[in-house]
């Protein structure tokens, strides 16, 4: 159960939070679509097995990593308690960002913080303090209404200093860099 195959094919399920085809799967891990179809089987039997507190949903063309619903309590339980919890200073400064240059995809975000937010994103996703939107580009980070009204505004607009910082050149530079070095 432990090869290099399927600790990827977890890996991915994991971070990604969504289903993933089994052609995107295959293409990520430079497999055939047929090697992955069995990874999944084998790993969706291990965890009924096994009673893990992980399962699959597995369709037609796709996959998707879950928890046991017979953990529905326990994570109920856990994720109020984090949504109610202080943030943390990079979901804080992950969500600033957001919030004064928004919308923004992630490899903007991360090239400006220097780190994969993958998690943080998550957990302000769970929080309901942003929303996510797929582009071309990538999926794109904006605030939530819920953010809004947390703070009792009705804009980021109204964010103090937002005409100053959502244009202060550090961010102006990251993103023109980016833009030029997209055009080579």
């Amino acid at each position: 159960m432990a090869d290099l195959l399927t600790a990827q094919i977890e890996a991915l399920l994991f971070i990604s939070g969504k289903p993933m085809t089994f052609k995107a799967l295959a293409k990520a891990v430079n497999a055939k679509v047929s090697d992955i179809k069995q990874v999944i089987q084998d790993l969706q039997s291990w965890y009924i097995k096994e009673k893990r507190g992980l399962g699959l949903v597995v369709t037609d063309s796709s996959v998707q990593m879950f928890t046991a619903p017979e953990l529905h309590e326990l994570i109920e339980g856990y994720l109020q308690t984090q949504q109610h919890s202080e943030l943390t200073r990079p979901q804080l400064e992950t969500l600033a960002i957001i919030a004064y240059r928004g919308p923004i995809i992630k490899e903007s975000l991360e090239q400006i913080r220097g780190v994969n937010c993958s998690m943080i994103l998550r957990n302000l996703l769970i929080r309901g303090l942003i929303i996510e939107k797929e582009t071309a580009e990538g999926m794109e980070y904006s605030t939530s209404e819920d953010f809004l009204s947390h703070l009792g505004i009705g804009s980021v607009n109204d964010l103090p200093d937002y005409d100053k910082l959502s244009q202060h050149e550090d961010f102006v530079k990251i993103e023109d860099n980016k833009s030029t070095s997209s055009d080579d």
